[in-house]
């Protein structure tokens, strides 16, 4: 008998098998339509009058060799799914559907059934649908033991609802920031080089999940009083207000609030420098709202009332 694709690294019966295990999973989050060539679900267009679908993707960078090191795979999911559903929500976009893509050397079914779960969860968390996605095993571009995750989402959103509203933003406008987990999933190439690989405490600290904003991003949304929002990633907490902001102005931010220990740990081993780690670290605030000044103490009680908490972090110059 000649070479076989088995022989040649490729195992299309678990490939099979792990499409099966996602397929299988009891869950409101995951689509009928596994399996199968594409996935989606219907759009309830009554509620909507000119329906936008805004859509994007993401990854969960270098934490996954953190991961790898720990021997902990069931937290990447929910980053994977939060990295794109929180971008979607900033927009006004509610996250609709979203599918991963899975990178590998050899399909080690142990591992990724973990990371399917966490996949899951994140998508139950978010209130969107696992529709497919695709699970590549090719054995010359990784190492065996090695693997890379993609995540994809589109969300929908009423096209008069879209964030942000530039032209309503003006100084004086009141900056709110809702509290990161920890340091999410950006930065972990600098931060992976001041933890010592052997301190179990911090490295675990390190996969704490990206916390996902969107319930919360949903209700306070109903306010009718957010302007913009920003999702903290990489760039820092500067970095991404702006990309919220009109051109001529700038976010003041006034740094009173709790800084989780995990940033300290990460500057103190590092000798980094204060201005490295604001513009690197989300410094403990995941997303970052405008609301007009005078919608201040009206925006903090609809929110108290709904029982989310909100900092007051700074305002627009």
């Amino acid at each position: 008998m000649g070479l076989t694709y088995s022989e040649a690294g490729v195992d299309i019966d678990k490939g099979d098998r792990f499409a099966s295990f996602i397929g299988n999973i009891k869950s409101k989050a995951v689509s009928n339509s596994i399996g199968g060539f594409a996935g989606g679900i219907e759009i309830d267009t009554e509620n909507y009058k000119k329906p936008v679908l805004l859509s994007c993707t993401d990854g969960v960078g270098t934490k996954l060799l953190v991961a790898q090191k720990l021997q902990k795979f069931d937290t990447l999911g929910i980053d994977l799914v939060a990295m794109c559903v929180n971008d979607l929500i900033v927009c006004g976009a509610s996250p609709m559907v979203f599918l991963d893509y899975i990178g590998c050397g050899k399909l080690n079914e142990d591992i990724l059934k973990e990371v399917i779960k966490g996949i899951v969860e994140g998508c139950e968390q978010s209130d969107c649908v696992l529709a497919g996605g695709e699970t590549a095993e090719m054995p010359d571009m990784y190492p065996e033991n090695e693997f890379d995750l993609a995540g994809f989402s589109v969300g929908i959103v009423e096209k008069s609802k879209m964030l942000p509203k530039l032209d309503l933003i003006e100084k004086g406008d009141v900056l709110f920031g809702l509290s990161s987990t920890g340091i999410h999933s950006n930065g972990l190439s600098l931060a992976r080089k001041t933890i010592d690989p052997d301190d179990t405490e911090n490295m675990l600290k390190l996969l704490t999940p990206t916390k996902i904003y969107v319930k919360d991003m949903v209700k306070l949304l109903e306010s009718e009083m957010i302007l913009a929002a920003a999702h903290i990633t990489g760039g820092g907490l500067v970095g991404n207000i702006v990309r919220a902001l009109p051109s001529n102005l700038k976010p003041v931010l006034n740094w009173k609030w709790n800084i989780p220990e995990i940033f300290n740990t990460i500057q103190k081993n590092g000798n980094v420098s204060d201005e490295e780690m604001k513009k690197v670290f989300n410094m403990g605030l995941g997303m970052v709202i405008v609301v007009k000044k005078e919608n201040k103490d009206a925006f903090s009680d609809f929110a108290n009332k709904n029982g989310i908490e909100i900092l007051n972090v700074g305002e627009v110059q």
